[in-house]
């Protein structure tokens, strides 16, 4: 099952971003069979202001766990991080399911 995990950074946390990064790298590196696509959501200054991770785990518990583990969390650089359930539809330009459920609105 895959999941989207949505990271917010603290608003004085780019030190514990910057410190901790090398760690956060090697934890992702361990799990790689895990993490589908993982990188920094950027602000309009062109700095990070969070983290995106799009995770395939057996359930939720995995998914929160990898979350809890991740040296940014354990650093308390994030203000809030959300897990959403997620679906794959079009991927590297192609759709991955005969028949997407539409868009609502």
């Amino acid at each position: 099952m895959r999941f989207a995990l949505i990271c917010i950074d603290r608003p004085d946390a780019a030190g514990i971003r910057q410190a901790t990064r090398p760690a956060h790298l090697d934890y992702l590196r361990a799990r790689a069979a895990g993490v589908v696509q993982a990188g920094p959501l950027i602000g309009a200054d062109g700095n990070p202001l969070g983290s995106l991770f799009i995770l395939d785990a057996p359930d939720r518990g995995a998914a929160e766990a990898f979350s809890a583990g991740d040296p940014y969390v354990r650093a308390g650089l994030f203000a809030s991080a959300t897990l959403y359930p997620y679906r794959t539809v079009f991927q590297d330009g192609a759709e991955l399911e005969a028949q997407a459920a539409p868009l609502a609105g």
